[in-house]
């Protein structure tokens, strides 16, 4: 299965090149469709990153569960982004919520830096140890953006046309993120819905 979605024709929420850009047919959403959308925009030279995930149609409960845990990982490591803390603080909560769920987490994506451009240092894992990495600082601004595998595998493999990938134990996936800002006074969420 594709990151996000439908078994035969989803696409990963984090690259997706529009099918007619890339001399594809149109993909057709369909009743049960679990859809990750994935927002860059730049305005003023500072860039933002927030993406979404839903389901058209009739939701399946187990989606439903999937996509609620994805936005109560992004809570919590939203709730850890504090001056003082740590990027592992970040990875930790959000890897706890996954995890306890009994959810996979994809190896080697996550969040990032963001700031003049859309992908900036320091990378923020889904799953790590709390108290390491990088301290976290006033001013800095992170796009976190937890990414889950219903089926509790991690791994993933690339399709051939690049973009695609596709989970290795063919489940769904669901994928959410914020920017936010680290103040003083706690995390500010930049790209609040």
């Amino acid at each position: 299965m594709r990151l996000g979605q439908r078994r035969d024709r989803a696409r990963h929420p984090h690259r997706p090149p529009l099918p007619e850009r890339r001399g594809g047919t149109p993909i057709r959403l369909r009743d049960g469709d679990l859809l990750s959308l994935d927002f860059g925009a730049e305005l003023g030279g500072w860039a933002g990153d927030s993406a979404i995930s839903f389901v058209v149609g009739r939701p399946r409960p187990a989606d439903l569960k999937l996509i609620e845990t994805a936005e109560r990982a992004l809570a919590a490591g939203i709730e850890a982004a504090v001056a003082g803390n740590r990027i592992g603080d970040i990875a930790h909560a959000i890897g706890s919520v996954c995890r306890a769920a009994g959810y996979g987490i994809p190896d080697g994506f996550g969040g990032h830096g963001i700031g003049r451009r859309m992908h900036e240092d320091p990378a923020v894992p889904n799953e790590g140890r709390p108290g390491r990495g990088l301290p976290l600082r006033p001013g800095m601004v992170l796009a976190i953006e937890p990414m889950l595998i219903a089926g509790g595998g991690d791994g993933y493999c690339a399709a051939p046309d690049g973009w695609t990938l596709r989970t290795n134990d063919g489940s769904r996936a669901a994928h959410v993120e914020h920017t936010v800002a680290i103040t003083r006074t706690g995390p500010r969420i930049l790209t609040e819905r």
